[in-house]
């Protein structure tokens, strides 16, 4: 096994599904503001700012906001999606993730987490991951979004692995689009018509052995 090899994983879709609680908040946000957006508008603000979703909404929504209004908008949002995190606990780990990283760990492969989410500590603690990951790298770190690289190189200098010789984990076609821009070896986690730029995609974790990581670490 090739131990100069790191992993990364994206949290929102890959490790835990906090798409739905966005998705609420963000539903609500339109709602206060007096129009709807569906789950197929929501699909597009996958791995997106919060500020590029919110300028999204509100094009969807035909509206303006003046820049304290929009300052003001962001924050209820976060508030009612922290108030939907709260509940969360080791359950709400998806299926078969738990797997991957024990086997990460007992063959001491360095894996991070890179994510958007401003809020990934606070759902990896209530999901008892936060120390089990070798670094942590999430929106709070970066300065530009996916598609861009960043947050995927700086994991990677995080856990000492050149960027080459990392492998991701996402959901979004932006973040696949990031993992592919930094040379990483991309596994899309969703439906191949959306995430067919990634070197490989599985329905979920249930669909990954432990031979198929095997492979991708000796490769």
């Amino acid at each position: 096994m090739n131990k100069n090899k790191g992993v990364i994983f994206d949290l929102d879709g890959v490790i835990v599904d906090t798409a739905k609680f966005h998705f609420l908040a963000w539903q609500k946000l339109a709602n206060d503001l007096g129009f709807d957006i569906t789950e197929a508008q929501n699909e597009q603000l996958k791995g997106v700012s919060r500020v590029s979703s919110l300028e999204k909404i509100l094009e969807w929504g035909n509206m303006k906001l003046s820049q304290d209004q929009f300052m003001e908008q962001m924050a209820m949002k976060n508030d009612n999606y922290l108030t939907y995190i709260c509940s969360m606990t080791k359950k709400d780990i998806l299926p078969g993730v738990g797997t991957i990283i024990d086997y990460l760990s007992e063959n001491r492969i360095p894996f991070a987490l890179g994510s958007a989410s401003k809020n990934a500590r606070a759902i990896l603690e209530k999901t008892d991951l936060i120390q089990r990951f070798n670094a942590v790298v999430d929106g709070n770190d970066v300065s530009k979004a996916k598609p861009n690289p960043e947050v995927f190189l700086i994991a990677a200098e995080k856990i000492n692995i050149p960027s080459e010789n990392c492998i991701v984990f996402e959901d979004s076609v932006a973040g696949v689009q990031a993992a592919n821009m930094a040379k990483m070896t991309s596994i899309g986690i969703g439906q191949k018509s959306n995430l067919h730029e990634a070197h490989y995609v599985f329905k979920d974790f249930t669909e990954i052995d432990k031979d198929f990581i095997l492979k991708l670490l000796n490769n």
